[in-house]
């Protein structure tokens, strides 16, 4: 995912390779001077995933319905047991399916044909809806005999059993809801099978095409699949998605300035800003960090990377800075009025409690990390809707989008 996140973002601010860093600075107030470092590191866990949730026990006639968003490149995958065998489970392929196509529409419809039957290879198999040792039967969870198998479809299994047909019990719709919004819903359509069964509560995940899958054909299932595919159980896969999903994203390069504001609250933002908040473009302005650490050229910071930009200063000068947040329409990190000196002494230390995240109000927001007019998946710089409003503290961000200090780290050296 980094690499193509990389070359996606390059590609749309081909600026990076044209500029270079600048040690330029106005700083001339006091009679103390220093030299200075700062640092941006970007601090973001890594996770394998965008969004997960859980599904309940749905009886034969009844549905169950789960919302999330995602945008192009994005795919969704489920995992729900047929009770009435010992480890079988419906779900698309191991990578699971597209959420849009290459032409960027959303897919919408009945993709009941998506769906598998799928023996997690666990729990050796009985005949359906019979066996002692299936869910409704057995005398307490995990009690078949081991199998010592691989995940494979049903269809490919030689146990001499008859299986229902996946329209028979299972039926999957997905509806989109506008924006980067979805809702699917998994009904329980086996009333009329030749097996009357319950599904058992299940798990989702929304997923990039790089990402972990929920399971690998003709590979050892998991513990997390094995205890939904034998009893139902989506405790142990659900703890596990939970840590492994989230939000996470790349610093753009950025500017700063020394007695001048990169961006000034409740005004309109300049055409500087406006490139740098939505396109990680800061060839705006006369100070600028776009070299990764240790990095040959320009480029977004991911996570455990930094930027560095050394300037002098003397006492009186102050601070401003930003750093594009790159999932997101226009949103950036950053601070002003950092003052470089406390009563003759140089400002040193972690400032990260200085910083807010910002709206610039130049692009209609969509749901970070998942909208298609932000850098990673937008067509070329600027394509978002106008906003037309002003510099702001962003305060309705989402719940998904951690703290500032979970994303980004900033610290101050004097020399």
């Amino acid at each position: 995912m980094k690499a193509n996140l990389m070359l996606r973002f390059l590609a749309l601010s081909t600026v990076f390779g044209l500029v270079s860093c600048s040690d330029d600075d106005d700083s001339s107030q006091g009679s103390l001077s220093g030299n200075f470092v700062v640092t941006i590191e970007n601090v973001f866990e890594s996770k394998e995933y965008f969004d997960n949730g859980t599904t309940g026990f749905i009886m034969p006639g009844d549905s169950e319905s789960f919302s999330f968003d995602a945008g192009e490149g994005h795919y969704l995958s489920f995992a729900t047991m047929l009770v009435q065998s010992n480890d079988l489970f419906y779900g698309f392929d191991e990578m699971g399916i597209p959420l849009y196509d290459e032409n960027g529409n959303a897919l919408t419809g009945d993709i009941t044909a998506m769906v598998s039957l799928w023996d997690a290879g666990t729990e050796v198999n009985e005949e359906p809806g019979v066996g002692a040792n299936q869910a409704p039967r057995q005398t307490g969870p995990d009690t078949g005999a081991d199998e010592n198998e691989t995940v494979k479809r049903i269809t490919e299994v030689n146990d001499g059993f008859a299986y229902p047909n996946v329209s028979d019990v299972i039926k999957v719709t997905l509806a989109y809801d506008g924006g980067t919004e979805f809702t699917a819903t998994i009904e329980n359509v086996s009333g009329s099978a030749s097996i009357t069964t319950p599904l058992a509560p299940g798990v989702w995940v929304v997923n990039g095409a790089e990402q972990t899958p929920l399971f690998t054909v003709d590979n050892t299932a998991s513990e997390g699949l094995e205890r939904i595919a034998e009893d139902g159980d989506n405790s142990i896969l659900d703890a596990d998605l939970t840590l492994e999903s989230g939000l996470v994203s790349p610093f753009a390069p950025g500017a700063y300035e020394i007695n001048n504001a990169v961006f000034v609250i409740g005004e309109s933002a300049t055409e500087a800003l406006e490139a740098l908040a939505e396109d990680g473009n800061p060839s705006g302005f006369s100070n600028i960090f776009n070299i990764p650490v240790g990095a040959s050229g320009p480029g977004p910071i991911f996570p455990g990377e930094s930027y560095s930009f050394e300037f002098t200063a003397s006492e009186g000068d102050v601070l401003s800075f930003a750093t594009m947040l790159v999932q997101s329409n226009d949103w950036f990190i950053g601070a002003n009025d950092i003052e470089l000196f406390n009563n003759g002494i140089p400002t040193t230390g972690d400032i990260t409690n200085r910083l807010e995240l910002f709206d610039a109000g130049t692009e209609v927001d969509e749901y970070a990390g998942a909208g298609n007019n932000q850098p990673p998946r937008q067509n070329g710089a600027d394509t978002g809707a106008e906003e037309n409003a002003t510099v702001g503290v962003e305060e309705t961000a989402g719940a998904h989008v951690p703290l500032i200090a979970d994303m980004v780290r900033v610290t101050i050296t004097a020399n």
